[in-house]
């Protein structure tokens, strides 16, 4: 819903007059929705409400992925009273990823804040990255002291897949940090040019380096809606990120095909001296099938794991594009991008 007047109507105004002539810097945040129209209005009623952000021009991109909903609508009306919401409507549900990165290419700020619309990520945290980033860091995290927020089986499966990758991948990513953080526009000119159209943003993101600090703050619940994520999207989204960022699975069933091999040559020799020396007869078909069935297992699971990485070769060698816009609307000055 779009925010109420509470006698203070419009917000815009109010934060116009602040930023009068004492604005000098610009933080765009790049807010992906999906069918989440009751979260918009209270996600722009808080940034603007949030007076310590009165020092810096604030630009609010929201990425509209495919919404059912009237979420578009509404950030529509947000755009007609405020210069500084800027929408890009998808022409369909693309996923995560793709709106996060058509917010860092239609951004304009000099420092640039992902962040979720339903205000878990608290909007008083913003200050805080802005402060660290004019003491000169190019990159500020915002890590979660705890994920009391989240299930039991959410917390532990996030703990075990940062435990993991970070073992396995050449770029470490920080723990109990999402999307939410700051970025320099010299980090975000960086990630805008990568190649790559399949992209896992947390890595891409902790993967350009530069200085980075990080600061930490309290999780809070959701203001409206619900999560768009379910068990099997997160699956995906650990394949995608081991996948994009480490080598170790495709090595890992060398060893094990090398183990295998070696084992067979031992129980070949094993047997023969069994038989030459103790007369004991070779065992048949109970043990042959459980050895075919078991090297069949590992072959599958091995062809699995190669056909992740050559799917992903598939997909970036079409050259399709990340997301088609259907149309963009508010932004100053951006109707000509």
């Amino acid at each position: 819903m779009a925010p109420e007047n509470d006698g203070e109507w419009p917000l815009s105004n109010q934060y116009t007059a602040l930023c009068a002539g004492a604005c000098n810097v610009k933080v765009s945040l790049i807010v992906p929705v999906y069918n989440e129209e009751q979260a918009v209005g209270l996600f722009y009623q808080a940034v603007r409400r949030e007076l310590t952000l009165a020092g810096s021009e604030v630009e609010m991109v929201f990425v509209n992925d495919g919404s059912s909903d009237r979420t578009a609508e509404e950030i529509k009306a947000l755009a007609q009273i405020d210069e500084q919401v800027l929408l890009i409507n998808f022409s369909r549900n693309f996923g995560k990823e793709p709106a996060l990165f058509a917010g860092l290419e239609y951004a304009s700020g000099d420092a640039v804040i992902p962040m979720d619309v339903d205000l878990q990520d608290p909007i008083s945290v913003v200050p805080l990255l802005i402060a660290e980033w004019q003491k000169g860091a190019d990159v500020v995290l915002a890590k979660r002291r705890n994920r009391a927020a989240d299930g039991y089986l959410k917390r532990h499966s996030a703990a075990l897949f940062y435990h993991v990758l970070n073992r396995i991948a050449y770029t470490r990513i920080e723990e109990n940090v999402g999307d939410f953080r700051l970025m320099d526009r010299k980090v975000v000119n960086v990630i805008r040019a990568l190649p790559e159209h399949q992209l896992f943003m947390k890595g891409v993101l902790s993967w350009a380096g530069f200085n980075t600090v990080v600061v930490e703050y309290e999780r809070a619940g959701r203001v409206a809606g619900s999560s768009k994520f379910n068990g099997w999207k997160l699956w995906n989204l650990a394949l995608e990120g081991v996948t994009s960022f480490s080598t170790v699975p495709l090595r890992l069933w060398t060893y094990v095909g090398g183990g295998i091999s070696i084992f067979a040559v031992l129980y070949a020799v094993y047997m023969v001296l069994d038989k030459i020396f103790f007369g004991n007869s070779v065992p048949g078909y109970p043990s042959l099938m459980t050895a075919i069935l078991f090297l069949g297992g590992v072959q599958l699971i091995g062809i699995g794991i190669l056909g992740e990485y050559v799917g992903r070769i598939y997909i970036e060698a079409k050259h399709r594009p990340r997301y088609v816009v259907k149309d963009i609307v508010g932004g100053k000055d951006r109707l000509g991008l």
